[in-house]
């Protein structure tokens, strides 16, 4: 799922094989050549990183501070066989994610690298975790209407609006 700027893909934890569970979110990027951003993370220091092929485009990962795996998916230049569709994203919605439970000064070197700091936020908490937030330049009241009648049960908070996704995670949508 396109939106303006960021994605979010969903897989079926059912049926992963590598373990995942329900309300799982990681943390992905997209860059447009990993074998350019390996070396630009090897200048800088990063020495845990790897690539590989997967079936659907090339993978980087690197360890990210607090030993947490970062995966960083190149620009698809091949479909590899899966059908691409004509999206087109909504450009006043962004896909933001929300790191708790880190060391925001060394997050914030490793992202910088990666190009992204300013696409990421930082939230409180004791442990590690990725928490999927939307921002939007469309009025919030209208996206509270739209949720409401659509059967979601709606919170505001200082940050925006709150909504629990089916697997029970938390979504902020930032006005």
């Amino acid at each position: 799922m396109h939106a303006g700027r960021g994605m979010v893909a969903l897989h079926d934890s059912a049926t992963s094989t590598m373990g995942g569970q329900p309300g799982l979110t990681e943390l992905v990027f997209v860059a447009e050549d990993v074998d350019e951003l390996q070396g630009t993370l090897q200048s800088a220091g990063y020495s845990d990183l790897s690539i590989w092929d997967e079936a659907y485009g090339r993978v980087l990962s690197a360890t990210g501070p607090g030993g947490t795996k970062v995966w960083i998916d190149e620009h698809h230049k091949d479909s590899y066989g899966y059908r691409l569709t004509d999206a087109r994203p909504d450009d006043r919605w962004t896909v933001t994610p929300t790191l708790t439970g880190v060391d925001q000064p060394s997050w914030e070197q490793i992202l910088d690298q990666f190009g992204t700091r300013q696409r990421v936020y930082f939230g409180s908490g004791a442990t590690y975790g990725v928490r999927l937030d939307l921002s939007t330049t469309e009025a919030l009241d209208d996206v509270q209407r739209r949720l409401v009648a659509a059967g979601y049960d709606v919170s505001g908070t200082d940050a925006g609006l709150e909504i629990v996704d089916p697997d029970g995670q938390p979504v902020v949508i930032h006005g």
